[in-house]
């Protein structure tokens, strides 16, 4: 398997992690991460989402469980900002340099500021997109919290 950016990333910065493969096809009705926790048989608590969302016009990265939502109010405070609305898709994917349902808060083209929820921090390691779909990555919260030049706040819902 290809090492995408995201795990180039852990691998250079010698930081455990675990990759876990699923298969990304998926119903309709179902998001990305719901359908990487169903195919893992995981906690939808301990699998996050990576969205991209725009903070008073700049690109910013939220990392959320799969089990709630993004709290655009609470990002925007967050990030120190005012209003928070989604990215455009395309805008996610350009500053990224992945595709929809494969966004990996690691290794992405550009530095973008990025908030994770701080619930990650009740967990020993948490999962998130290895940057495909199809593929997640287990690591402490605490490393993607600092490869990432994170901050941590309760934005999810």
């Amino acid at each position: 398997m290809a090492a995408t950016p995201a795990v180039r990333i852990l691998e250079q910065a010698k930081v455990p992690h675990v990759l876990h493969p699923y298969d990304p096809e998926h119903p309709s009705d179902q998001g990305h991460g719901e359908a990487a926790v169903a195919a893992l048989g995981a906690d939808p608590r301990q699998v996050f989402k990576t969205l991209v969302a725009r903070v008073d016009g700049a690109l910013t990265v939220a990392v959320v469980p799969v089990s709630g939502t993004l709290d655009l109010k609470a990002l925007a405070a967050a990030a120190g900002g005012r209003k928070a609305a989604m990215a455009d898709p395309v805008d996610a994917e350009r500053a990224t340099g992945y595709v929809l349902g494969g966004i990996s808060p690691l290794g992405q083209k550009k530095s973008l500021p990025t908030v994770v929820d701080s619930s990650a921090l009740e967990f020993a390691t948490v999962m998130v997109s290895a940057g495909k779909r199809g593929l997640q990555l287990e690591l402490a919260p605490g490393e993607l919290v600092r490869l990432t030049r994170a901050r941590t706040a309760p934005i999810g819902r």
